[in-house]
């Protein structure tokens, strides 16, 4: 495939705000988990929360869209100069010029539970909620695409945990078809009793900070964040990070456990690299999506080794931030980005005793080393699976 061109990005986590913030707590060994004081869950977890979320509404003029999942991915839009590259897009190619693809699985489904909370004395839902700019999983695209005025195709992808790693895909298919010709892709997820107790009811929830790979390992943490990115064809010989290749599967094994041998998994990364035009050995680093679970940990390992071999170099981020469901593959490739920008592979934070029965080389200190080209993992439930393969312009 024609690389595509990340002219801006931005990430916002637990970690912090902007890139700066990240890399901060990255070469800092800063995680941002904390114990639980979601409002109204009573749990015994660790949660990746973005803080200050709650005292920042939305300028007057969005006030319709206004809810949690909004108000953070606001706040990201507003970091790294983000907005600027946006709005010189739309100068450059036309509002009708420039699609908006998101990815989200919990969208405002925390206005929803404030809502139901609310309830008329007649049990009716109160006047001020509003389903179709907070709840629905297109409030999303909706709101980015009405924050920068833009006219081009929009539609949000909600494939659980790869829905913000898909976008980059469908982004390409779009701007490839000549619907557009750029994109800003991205996802934002937000923490809420759905997802909190939901997993808390799967069993999959840890109760001290998650150690992906750890052979002590024993469930997630779940988190929150939003990221972007700018998407153009990229201009002959200019600089910068690129999106060389992504694939996707669906293995459909189970509805929420991984298949064993990480058969979708392995599809999505090979398909990543065949459309890149790149052997295994051509990887540096592969950002896992390392939720923390002994079946996942173990299932993406074997995917792994079956197409790299032993000995690769690999690890989790979620020790770092938490889960973030829906922003996990935009988060990833944010993160990306930044190891090619800085030469710096981070840690899988947590994890001291890696399970022998793993075969990757887990990172377990920062790495400074040269990093030209990552894997990205993002493995939904249901087997929906995307990679992305990020790469310098070189």
């Amino acid at each position: 495939m024609r690389p595509l061109a990340i002219s801006a990005w931005t990430v916002t986590s637990a970690l912090g705000a902007g890139r700066d913030a990240t890399l901060a707590a990255l070469r800092g060994g800063h995680g941002g988990l904390r114990p639980c004081d979601f409002p109204n869950a009573d749990l015994d977890t660790w949660i990746g929360r973005v803080p200050a979320i709650e005292d920042a509404p939305l300028p007057e003029h969005l006030a319709a869209w206004d809810c949690r999942n909004n108000r953070l991915a606001h706040l990201a839009l507003e970091q790294d100069g983000f907005a600027r590259a946006c709005a010189a897009a739309r100068a450059l190619y036309g509002a009708e010029g420039v699609g908006v693809f998101m990815g989200t699985s919990t969208a405002g489904i925390e206005q929803t539970e404030r809502a139901y909370r609310a309830r008329e004395s007649d049990r009716t839902l109160p006047g001020w909620f509003d389903y179709d700019r907070t709840q629905d999983v297109f409030s999303l695209a909706d709101f980015v695409r009405t924050r920068f005025e833009l006219a081009g195709p929009a539609l949000s992808v909600s494939t659980a945990c790869s829905s913000s790693a898909k976008v980059f895909a469908t982004a390409y298919r779009h701007m490839q078809a000549g619907l557009c010709r750029a994109a800003v892709v991205g996802g934002v997820d937000t923490l809420c009793l759905m997802t909190l107790y939901g997993f808390h009811s799967l069993q999959l929830v840890s109760s001290r900070p998650c150690r992906p790979a750890d052979a002590g390992r024993d469930g997630i943490n779940l988190g929150e964040a939003a990221g972007y990115a700018l998407l153009e064809w990229p201009e002959d010989g200019a600089p910068g990070v690129r999106l060389l290749g992504f694939g996707e599967s669906a293995d459909a094994h189970h509805m929420s456990a991984p298949h064993p041998d990480g058969a979708g998994a392995r599809l999505a990364m090979q398909g990543a690299l065949e459309r890149a035009g790149l052997e295994p050995a051509g990887v540096d680093w592969v950002h896992l999506h390392g939720t923390g679970t002994p079946a996942n940990d173990l299932a993406e390992d074997k995917a792994l080794s079956a197409l790299f071999g032993d000995g690769m170099t690999c690890s989790s981020t979620k020790g770092w931030m938490g889960h973030t469901l829906g922003a996990a593959g935009i988060l990833g490739a944010g993160l990306a980005a930044l190891a090619i920008e800085e030469g710096l592979v981070p840690a899988s934070l947590n994890t001291r005793t890696v399970d022998p029965r793993l075969s990757g080389d887990v990172v377990l200190e920062n790495r400074a080393q040269s990093v030209r080209r990552v894997m990205v993992n993002a493995f939904g439930f249901g087997g929906s699976n995307a990679s992305l393969l990020l790469g310098d312009a070189e």
